[in-house]
């Protein structure tokens, strides 16, 4: 029997290495699919059935309410902060505080940000800096599941929002760094096992593997930190 799973595209990179260790040592099968979080998030709540959800901490509190996870099961796996980046050879504007990521902002063609967590914080940070409606006709919102990282890349967005683990890896970028301590915003994600889980019981096992410390190597080399 294999365990299944679900998760927004945050975790995707660390739970899939994640999950290749663990069915190393254990000899147990693991199938995780991963979706926009909006998409995972609804899934679960409308009943599909799968042994475990990984979501952001305010989604899981979702869950909870609607008794749709097993509230007693929840682990902290990872927590992740918000990078920059441009496409890889542009000019490099200066990040350093805030004055300086509203001053790219302003002058950037393109801004592009997720419909996650990041996404949320980021028209929050623009509606303070006050400059909301100006950039307006230059936001380019990644659909759901695909990474801002990517739109950089093709050329459609010129200065790029996302979770740091969203944009370890990819190719045809340049990551400039975290959005400075003043304005950084950290999502913690966590793991439960779902209400009509087929295998509570492995699943268990796994989370409790995802929220060891043998795990911590995995989530830094992806761009994530342990809880």
């Amino acid at each position: 029997m294999s365990i299944t799973a679900i998760s927004s595209m945050a975790t995707r990179q660390v739970l899939d290495a994640l999950a290749s260790t663990f069915e190393a040592q254990t000899g147990q099968r693991i199938a995780i699919e991963s979706v926009g979080g909006v998409a995972a998030l609804k899934r679960i709540e409308e009943g599909e059935a799968f042994d475990i959800v990984v979501l952001a901490s305010d989604a899981i509190d979702r869950l909870a309410a609607a008794a749709r996870i097993d509230a007693t099961s929840r682990v902290r796996i990872a927590r992740s902060g918000v990078a920059i980046a441009v496409a890889s050879g542009s000019p490099r504007p200066s990040i350093d505080d805030e004055a300086a990521v509203r001053e790219a902002v302003l002058a950037a063609r393109s801004i592009g940000y997720s419909t996650g967590p990041s996404g949320v914080y980021l028209m929050r940070l623009f509606e303070r800096w006050g400059i909301a409606e100006r950039n307006a006709s230059r936001i380019v919102q990644a659909p759901p599941g695909v990474a801002v990282g990517a739109l950089i890349a093709r050329g459609e967005v010129e200065l790029g929002f996302q979770q740091m683990s969203e944009m370890t890896g990819l190719e045809g970028i340049d990551v400039l760094g975290m959005l400075p301590p003043a304005i950084q915003t950290l999502t913690v994600f966590e793991g439960a096992i779902c209400a009509n889980a087929n295998a509570p019981q492995l699943a268990r096992a796994f989370l409790a593997f995802l929220g060891s410390s043998n795990a911590d190597s995995a989530k830094v080399r992806h761009g994530m930190e342990p809880c």
